[in-house]
């Protein structure tokens, strides 16, 4: 099983782009004027390195040799003038960077969280929410890293191989040459290695997931774990996982360790090549000693930057890989989406007609076959049948978070998709099986939507849904924090505000998804009361586990096979002796065996 522990981290790509390039250069296109002012203070700062160096050479020929205070004092003076030059633009150009930076994140991070409310329903279901989150997060922080900290490297880099070249070539073309002789082959070398540094350090990610994934499923599942004795054996598997994690992590580390080395032997050649040609040429006068210790700080200058532009390209190669999964989020095209010329009547109220409505997740998957319903303004549809049957699918069209692959729905005698999406989506209400609330207080969230409800409306909308009475026993009462996902609540509790949520929208279509089958018998007692207050003039559809939710209803269907296999109310669905009555009994049954239970148990206790 070690095989499937935790998520492959996605390939990135060994060369570059050229169209997604373009796409990140356009994101930096509005900030011309940044790039173009740190690019100049880079420039700025790298010509002054390499003066500081050649400045050097004249403090020892004109300075230190012929022992001449004054041009020694003089020298001094310029070095300090110039440094403080360099100062300023070396806060400009990471001031700058630093900004740039913001912005490219910020920008991207705006754009995908829009672009994110306009996919449907079906993206999120087919997307895992890491996957989301981290091209929100890490992929943008590599793209920005990429157009600022990794261009500035890159100009830095150039720059300094360039300026140190030119002032080399002033002091003696000739060694200049031979120093020049070596970079190609520096260049190979660091790209050699780190493209195999890369590769192992992939390995090694991908090594680190499956043991992450191997701690989070046997941690979480420890009961299951020793249950079956399983230790053992977790372990053989775990032993496989970080023998794989270490040979890998290994190469990557020997591969890091010799790079330095070989870098160091060939820039030990090209200084070893400068002293040995340079003696000769202070022997015939064409070289000074300040010109020889210059041109093995310029050897310095440009080795340096060579490994930089090594590291630069593969952290290059890395952002394209997230640039990459970015645009493919931006780039995706929601299932649903608006005609150009749907409208909002202004209300959904009328009508809810399915024709021959026919839908499939996947290709060959049916659903819904030909699925026929009409349900009349103001009743009260409650959907029941097997999991799988298509309950949760009909109510799903309804909102329109699908659209049906056949056939059609009408409301109040209009195709649905000639309404826009909010038309329909702003009108309808739902409280779902697992209650779903945002960080802050119980009052946001009751005004999540709408969010001009006063105090008032909002404590009225908690009393007609039975919630008033726990929040008031709250130290904050409405201001009190839910935690993350309403994770400080019960279900019960975050069920009530949900229901509460709904009545204060005031919406035309009502939707209960299982709202009862995580709640104790007294909070489903609250949330049934809190249904009916809602439910009158509304149309309504609850799917519904305990059958005892739903004996009110109109009319009850149980779907079966993607259709309507028995319709009626509870009394007639009971009198046809069906499916419906068979799950009815059962339930009765087994209810009345639980109490008995219950029962008995507190006996025993008494």
């Amino acid at each position: 099983m070690s095989e499937h522990y935790g998520f492959e981290e996605e390939e990135f790509q060994t060369s570059f782009d050229g169209a997604t390039l373009r796409r990140i250069i356009k994101l930096v296109r509005p900030y011309y004027k940044w790039i173009a002012g740190f690019l100049i203070a880079v420039a700025i700062t790298s010509f002054i390195d390499s003066y500081f160096t050649y400045l050097g050479k004249r403090i020892i020929d004109e300075g230190i040799i012929p022992a001449n205070t004054e041009a020694l004092r003089q020298i001094l003076l310029t070095f300090g003038a110039v440094m403080f030059v360099q100062a300023v633009t070396v806060f400009a150009f990471i001031y700058l960077t630093g900004i740039l930076g913001h912005r490219v994140k910020y920008d991207l991070r705006k754009t995908m969280f829009s672009h994110l409310q306009k996919l449907s329903l079906s993206y999120y279901s087919k997307t895992p929410v890491g996957w989301i989150m981290s091209r929100v997060t890490s992929d943008t922080e590599r793209i920005a890293e990429l157009v600022t900290w990794g261009m500035l490297d890159i100009a830095w880099a150039v720059l300094n191989i360039c300026t140190s070249l030119i002032f080399m070539l002033t002091i003696n073309w000739k060694l200049t040459l031979v120093v020049a002789a070596i970079i190609p082959v520096l260049l190979v070398v660091a790209v050699w290695f780190k493209q195999r540094i890369i590769v192992e350090y992939r390995l090694v990610r991908r090594a680190n997931s499956k043991i992450t994934g191997a701690y989070n499923e046997n941690i979480t599942g420890v009961r299951v774990v020793k249950a079956l004795g399983r230790e053992p054996e977790n372990l053989r598997e775990f032993g496989v996982l970080t023998s794989d994690y270490y040979r890998s992590a290994f190469r990557a580390a020997w591969l890091s360790a010799l790079f330095l080395p070989v870098v160091q032997i060939i820039s030990a050649f090209a200084v070893g090549g400068v002293l040995y040609f340079g003696a000769g040429q202070v022997k015939i006068g064409d070289m000074t000693i300040g010109g020889i210790q210059a041109f093995i700080s310029y050897i310095t200058f440009i080795m340096w930057p060579i490994q930089d532009m090594a590291r630069v390209y593969a952290s290059m190669q890395h952002a394209i890989a997230s640039a990459e999964r970015v645009f493919s989020l931006v780039d995706a095209v929601p299932d649903v989406q608006d005609k150009a010329e749907a409208v909002d009547p202004g209300s959904v109220g009328g009508d809810i007609v399915f024709e021959d409505v026919e839908f499939a997740y996947e290709d060959g998957k049916d659903v819904l076959r030909k699925f026929n319903l009409t349900v009349r303004h103001g009743e009260t549809i409650a959907l029941v049948g097997p999991t799988g049957a298509g309950k949760s699918t009909i109510v799903n069209l309804i909102c329109r978070f699908y659209e049906p692959t056949g056939g059609r729905i009408l409301i109040n005698g209009k195709d649905y998709t000639d309404l826009t999406m909010h038309a329909i989506q702003s009108r309808i209400g739902m409280v779902l099986q697992t209650p779903h609330l945002f960080s802050g207080t119980i009052r946001e969230n009751l005004r999540y939507g709408k969010l001009d409800a006063t105090d008032e409306s909002i404590e009225g909308a908690a009393k007609l849904a039975g919630a008033h009475e726990f929040i008031s026993t709250l130290p904050k009462g409405y201001d009190e924090e839910v935690g993350e996902g309403g994770n400080l609540l019960s279900v019960g509790q975050k069920q009530l505000i949900s229901l509460a949520r709904a009545v204060l929208a005031q919406p035309e279509i009502f939707i209960m998804d299982e709202a009862t089958s995580s709640v104790d018998t007294l909070t489903e007692a609250l949330i049934q009361r809190g249904m009916v207050t809602l439910m009158q003039g509304r149309t309504s559809f609850i799917i519904a586990h305990r059958l005892s939710t739903i004996r009110s209803a109109d009319r009850i269907l149980v779907i079966e096979d993607g259709g309507v296999s028995e319709m009626g109310t509870h009394a007639e669905l009971l009198r046809q002796r069906g499916h419906y009555y068979r799950l009815y009994t059962q339930q009765f049954r087994r209810e009345a065996y639980d109490r008995e239970e219950q029962l008995l148990d507190a006996e025993m206790v008494s």
